[in-house]
């Protein structure tokens, strides 16, 4: 706690004890403040835990944070509800020493949630027990069940608690819990039947129809919808956004299977609850006299069956009343009013006397196996007591009543304990006890609980006197009993300006947190809790196996009058504070920081209010009456040892003469401490402030010493640690090299050796001796060859294989080439396979035999030499259908004349076309094309040889093109003449006209030339080209 002092002004003191100014309410709301707005919402009254609501999760309640407070002293971490339940623990196993924790708070404050984190905290750092962790589960399982049926949303609080509740959990001697045993207290039974507006009945309603599987629903003859029950519209506030009834019914069903419900248990206790609801839809008419008839048929079927009565009793029951008189039974017809208050006077029994059956449920399956064993006795208890918190609303009735006298038997408790301990640690020390001026509420007690005279007998006496007793009659009876008490104010005793605030049916109690207003209207009903006798006879046949044990037979035979609800809370309140008495207490105070559940809002007004209520400044003022701070001499010294001189840096001696000479040192004065046994006490808290301060100053000096000599050490250290590992690891590192060059060397002679073996028998068979040089002379190969593989299918090179590998190298030069043909061929595109087939066909027929087909082979040939504006249109009409294959330009020699004629040569499908601009000169028929003629020179004239079947027909066509070797080509292909091209030497005859030929001679010159010659030939000299 120390620890956080310095950080006072920011987020205040952790303990309230250490306030300077402890009697202001102003500087103990400005310090809850302070802490709130940082989100600490844990402070320190001494022993005390106050817990703030956070409304949200600020993740400090994990695995993390449990193992951080478990096993630490109180005062050295930061407060949280973990430290208390750890400090209890400890003491519990150390002390053997029963313990107990007080919750309280009021609804909506976080007492159920920390209940929750208490039993949580166990579970998870508890040893487990020998026979598993069945028992820790059910501790934990036990709560969403409680919840579901005694939890409500109210207009404070989404998961308000309903009743009192005070749980022991047993531990073995080895500190694992073995068993716990549960109390309940004073259940709101009323909200079963009425709730007012904004808030909802019990949980477990909503919860079975928003859960509940479809054919459990029709079992139980329910509906889905809330809105159909009388009993959960009262409110108007069945949905509510922060609550999911479908999930939480999965872990009430799921909880109530670990704590040992069997299915058959589960379907009668839902049958129950069921029939509550069916109980509310009872509806009645008046008949001609005014008596109560049921006109609800179906909701009675239902309640027959799930409560397993006679529907005639039943209804019987419900509309009439059985009065006993002189040995005679009556039958007594009810009116509407009374039938409506049997119904929910039945529906409360039903359900209350389930709550009471399920919490001895829960304690048979939380009661311990070992409870005969001898190791039993050994066992120790630890409490947890969550009940309601002081209640004071606009309207205050006998519940509030009855939950604010609770809180004024706590409170009396709880400073009797406070000033108990306080007592004992100071006579324990060996200090003088100094009497503590206090408010003592057992006026405040007295005035409620004291025989006859007190407002619970005048209440019971009231309910039991003969005659006409009403809530007026039983207010009046207390004006006139207790009207000279101080604590007590009615419209009758008050003043004449108190009266304005007082009606005539209120009375005013002065309790310790403040004066509360109480109407006296439905006192006698709700303290009577009347339920008629045939309603009993009734229930007491039921055949539900869990409605049986609630309602006892034995009930009917009994002639004593039973305890009115009062005077069973008063002795119920009285046991529990004799069980709480018997265990050494600590108490955590829950305060709610506003109405609206909104985090990081602090209402002053409210929070001001609860501080009030809680007796917190109270206990303040109680735990600071003597001294506000205390220590054990070692803790003390250990912590400011290093503002003296003479006890930094180690004392020697006793501790305790140790904190004597530094408390001299600081300068302390007589009246600032004293000096126990074992601690020292410091009486205010600017003593312990001022300590502290000159303890961060000298830190601060301090540190820059330590600072300075743990650098020079470190890095001396790290010096030497580097001087060692170098020396270490070049010495290593000398040792390898060396080892790795012998090694080196050893490996390379070995390799010659085998190399000049191998060598010198590299022609023997293969054998031991020259294996590893010819391996060695193949893998050069292969990897020499993978170096140097032909890049391409015109690459010829290729290495030459050793005389081993002739054979193989062969093989892989096959296998190598077809692999680059297969690669090329797959590259191609089908344009340039249509380009190598012509040029295969063009070096077929020409290469060697002609003299420019060499020039020829570079240039691509390709698919026409005219473009389409350059044939006539009418050619192409006069074509039709026929696509043009190729169209070159060529010049014709007449027949007789070798006149040059300019023309364009088309190829179609089907035959070749003659073309002189927009006429169609001459069509040749592939058919009737029977060769084509050209030289062996370097000249560009072919003749087309075509076949004459009459005079009629033209005869052969002497053409020139400057693209002649492309020409031929693509003819050939086109009329599949590839075998009929002749390339002639000297000269070519060729059909001139009927009956008679024409002769072209071919002869090799300087330069190209074609005339014609005397003796009536066609004479073209063409120059002779080297390259074929």
């Amino acid at each position: 706690m120390e620890s956080a002092l310095t950080a006072r002004d920011r987020v205040g003191v952790q303990d309230f004890v250490l306030l300077e100014n402890f009697t202001s309410e102003a500087a103990f709301m400005e310090n809850l403040r302070r802490r709130f707005r940082e989100n600490l919402i844990y402070t320190y009254i001494g022993p005390v835990l106050v817990s703030v609501n956070p409304y949200r999760d600020l993740q400090i309640y994990s695995r993390q944070h449990m193992e951080r407070y478990r096993g630490v002293s109180f005062y050295e971490v930061p407060p949280h509800l973990f430290a208390v339940a750890d400090t209890v623990y400890r003491a519990l196993r150390t002390e053997r020493r029963d313990q107990a924790v007080m919750i309280s708070g009021e609804s909506g404050a976080g007492k159920t949630e920390a209940t929750k984190r208490l039993l949580q905290f166990y579970a998870e750092t508890c040893p487990a027990p020998e026979r598993g962790g069945a028992v820790r589960d059910r501790l934990l399982q036990s709560n969403p069940v409680l919840e579901a049926f005694g939890n409500a949303k109210t207009l404070r609080n989404d998961n308000s608690s309903r009743f009192g509740k005070y749980m022991d959990v047993q531990f073995d001697f080895k500190g694992a819990p073995v068993g716990g045993h549960i109390l309940s207290y004073l259940l709101e039974k009323s909200r079963v039947v009425h709730q007012n507006h904004g808030e909802r009945n019990f949980h477990i309603f909503y919860q079975l129809l928003e859960g509940g599987e479809e054919e459990e629903l029709r079992r139980l003859g329910l509906e889905r919808n809330a809105q159909s029950y009388l009993y959960l519209v009262k409110g108007q506030c069945a949905k509510v956004s922060s609550i999911n009834d479908k999930s939480d019914w999965k872990v009430v069903r799921k909880a109530l299977t670990v704590i040992n419900f069997t299915e058959d248990e589960v379907e009668d206790l839902l049958s129950i609850v069921a029939s509550v609801l069916h109980l509310g839809n009872i509806h009645f008419v008046a008949n001609e006299e005014s008596n109560a008839q049921v006109t609800t048929e179906n909701q009675l079927k239902y309640l027959t069956r799930l409560l397993g009565v006679e529907g005639a009793t039943l209804r019987e029951a419900l509309t009439h009343r059985k009065i006993i008189a002189k040995g005679e039974e009556l039958l007594s017809p009810l009116n509407l009013e009374q039938a409506a208050y049997a119904r929910d006077a039945l529906a409360k029994a039903v359900y209350s006397r389930t709550f009471t059956w399920l919490v001895g449920k829960i304690n048979r399956s939380l009661a311990s196996k070992d409870a005969d064993s001898p190791s039993w006795r050994s066992t120790t208890v630890l409490g947890l007591l969550d009940i309601y918190g002081f209640e004071v609303f606009q309207h205050n009735s006998f519940e509030q009543f009855c939950i604010n006298y609770c809180n004024e038997k706590l409170q009396q408790l709880f400073i009797e304990l406070t000033l108990k301990s306080e007592q004992e640690e100071y006579e324990a020390e060996g200090i003088a006890w100094e009497p503590v001026q206090y408010f003592n509420n057992k006026i405040i007690c007295d005035l409620v609980e004291e025989k006859f005279k007190g407002i619970i007998s005048i209440l019971d006496e009231e309910c039991l006197r003969p005659g006409e007793a009403t809530d007026l009659t039983f207010l009046e009876k207390l004006e006139d009993t207790v009207k000279h008490h101080p604590h007590f104010l009615t419209h009758k005793l008050a003043d004449q300006r108190t009266r304005k605030s007082l009606d005539r049916g209120e009375f005013r109690l002065l309790h310790y947190a403040g004066e509360v207003t109480y109407n006296v209207t439905g006192f006698l009903d709700k303290n009577n809790d009347l339920l008629f006798r045939n309603l009993k006879e009734t229930m007491c046949s039921s055949k539900n196996p869990i409605m049986s044990q609630c309602f006892d037979r034995n009930e009917l035979s009994d002639k004593k009058r039973p305890e009115t609800v009062a005077t069973q809370f008063k002795l119920s309140l009285l046991q529990l504070v004799e069980i709480l008495k018997s265990k050494e207490p600590a108490y955590i105070r829950c305060i709610k920081p506003n109405d609206a559940k909104q985090p990081g809002r602090f209402d002053e007004v409210l929070i001001r209010h609860q501080v009030k209520y809680l007796g917190l400044m109270e206990n303040l003022r109680v735990r600071r009456a003597g001294f506000a701070y205390r220590r054990k001499y070692e803790i003390f010294l250990q912590r400011y040892k290093s503002l003296c001189p003479e006890t930094w840096p180690t004392w020697a001696g006793r501790p305790q003469d140790g904190v004597a000479v530094l408390v001299r040192h600081l300068g302390y004065k007589p009246e600032e401490y004293k000096m126990g046994r074992t601690k020292i006490f410091i009486r205010f808290p600017k003593t312990l402030f001022a300590t502290e301060d000159a303890l961060e100053v000298r830190r601060q000096s301090l540190a820059t010493k330590i600072q300075a000599a743990w650098r020079g050490f470190h890095w001396r250290q790290k010096f030497l640690r580097v001087k060692r590992s170098a020396i270490c690891i070049q010495s290593w590192w000398r040792g390898t090299l060396g080892r790795r060059k012998a090694a080196k060397r050893k490996w390379a002679a070995q390799t010659i050796r085998r190399l000049i073996r191998g060598f010198i028998l590299r022609h023997a068979p293969r054998c031991p001796e020259n294996a590893f040089f010819l391996d060695h002379v193949r893998t050069s190969f292969l990897l020499n060859l993978r170096r140097q593989l032909p890049r391409n299918v015109l690459d010829t090179s290729w290495p030459t294989p050793p005389p081993a590998l002739r054979e193989a190298s062969e093989l892989l030069r096959e296998l190598c080439m077809k692999n680059m043909v297969w690669k090329y061929c797959r590259s191609i595109s089908p344009e340039w396979k249509q380009q190598l087939q012509q040029k295969a066909v063009a070096s077929e027929i020409f290469k060697g035999k002609k003299d420019n087909y060499p020039q020829s082979v570079p240039r691509l040939f390709i698919s026409t030499r005219l473009g389409a504006d350059e044939i006539s249109p009418k050619v192409l009409q006069a074509l039709g259908s026929e696509p043009i294959q190729y169209a070159v330009p060529v010049v014709k020699y007449d027949r007789k004349g070798y006149k040059p004629r300019s023309r364009q040569l088309l190829l179609t499908p089907n035959a070749v076309v003659i073309v002189e601009d927009a006429k169609v000169k001459q069509r040749i028929d592939y058919a009737n094309l029977t060769g084509i003629s050209v030289s062996s020179l370097s000249d560009s004239l072919f003749v087309l040889h075509v076949q004459r079947e009459d005079n009629k027909q033209k005869g052969d066509v002497v053409l020139q093109s400057d693209h002649v070797i492309e020409t031929l080509t693509k003819t050939a292909l086109s009329a599949d003449r590839v075998n009929n091209i002749n390339i002639n030497q000297g000269s070519i005859t060729f059909a001139g006209g009927p009956g008679r030929d024409g002769i072209i001679d071919f002869t090799p010159g300087s330069e190209l030339l074609i005339t014609k010659a005397k003796n009536g030939h066609l004479a073209v000299v063409a120059p002779r080209l080297n390259s074929r």
